[in-house]
């Protein structure tokens, strides 16, 4: 078994002050944010969406031959960009992310601890064809503490680690509430990955708009979702994610630092049902851009689909960062 090391949590040092929020074109841009707090903040200018960067996006779309949803912001300057934002989206793997700090948020109020050990039995396990290193690597069972279940499921994108720590928030009804609680209402977690593994029309159950799952970065982004260890460690699993090194990440430079999760969904009948990737690009003048990437009931095949996510990285990159393109 890979030797735990979420164990070192790294503590990112950014303060957000209050933010009040404009609806512009499907983001919410905000009216007031600063990287440390001031006695008077020097507000964010309320812009309008960049219809030239959207008309980039959707050119790149329409090689995956499918939907695509796009939603995109730099915190420190209120830049947004949007494509389809408020349109649902089947999120798959990307709704570990709010599982995950649904149950963190319960270390926070102290009703868990991460060193607290959990028994996994067979039952518990994911069917084959579904990625699970807890099952592969243990097929009798085991325990494992929650830290390292957060570390499967988030970092390594185990689906038995997602369905222990969604019975750990107390289910679907608890995770929605953690999320109504952010002001959070266009993203829905309704099933367990078995659940969703049964049947096809199961993952558009579990959808998110791509504007609303930026707002869940900007949760993050401002700490005002967990306490500060538990936001340094989520930021920490995120950015550890070792899947998807061809969608967001290859349209970065690659020293970018990049806290993400990606989502990928099967195919039937030569349609794939999702191919996801969203997160926090930190760029070297220090900005932070969220951005959501969803790519749905696609005919592409699989290496354009990632490619249009990366084109669409790249672009974002290119308008916003100030830095040099990536690498081809």
């Amino acid at each position: 078994m890979k030797v735990p090391h979420a164990f070192i949590i790294l503590f990112f040092a950014s303060a957000f002050s209050a933010c009040t929020y404009v609806q512009s074109d499907q983001i919410l841009a905000p009216s007031n944010v600063n990287s440390s707090p001031t006695p008077t903040p020097t507000p964010v200018p309320i812009l309008p969406p960049d219809a030239e960067l959207k008309k980039k996006i959707a050119d790149i779309a329409k090689d995956a031959k499918g939907k695509v949803g796009v939603a995109a912001v730099v915190f420190e300057t209120g830049e947004n960009v949007s494509l389809k934002g408020t349109e649902r989206f089947p999120m798959q793997s990307i709704y570990k992310v709010p599982i995950t700090m649904a149950v963190l948020k319960m270390v926070d109020d102290a009703k868990i601890r991460l060193s607290q050990q959990v028994d996994i039995s067979p039952d518990d396990f994911v069917r084959w064809g579904f990625h699970s290193p807890i099952r592969n690597l243990n097929p009798g069972g085991t325990q494992m503490p929650v830290i390292e279940i957060m570390r499967y499921s988030t970092s390594e994108g185990d689906g038995t680690a997602t369905d222990v720590l969604l019975d750990l928030a107390g289910g679907p009804a608890a995770v929605h509430a953690y999320l109504a609680g952010l002001g959070i209402e266009n993203m829905i977690v309704s099933n367990s990955v078995k659940e969703i593994s049964r049947d096809w029309e199961t993952q558009y159950r579990n959808w998110a708009t791509p504007a609303a799952s930026v707002e869940l970065l900007r949760s993050i982004q401002e700490g005002r979702a967990l306490s500060p260890d538990s936001t340094s460690l989520l930021r920490q699993l995120m950015t550890e994610t070792d899947t998807g090194a061809r969608r967001l990440k290859a349209g970065l430079p690659k020293e970018t630092v990049l806290a993400h999760k990606t989502g990928t969904g099967g195919t039937k009948d030569g349609i794939t049902g999702a191919t996801n990737d969203f997160g926090i690009i930190t760029t070297p003048g220090g900005r932070h851009i969220a951005i959501a990437v969803f790519v749905s009931d696609s005919s592409a095949d699989g290496p354009t689909r990632e490619k249009v996510i990366a084109d669409i990285a790249q672009a974002v990159w290119e308008k916003w960062s100030g830095q040099p393109t990536a690498e081809p």
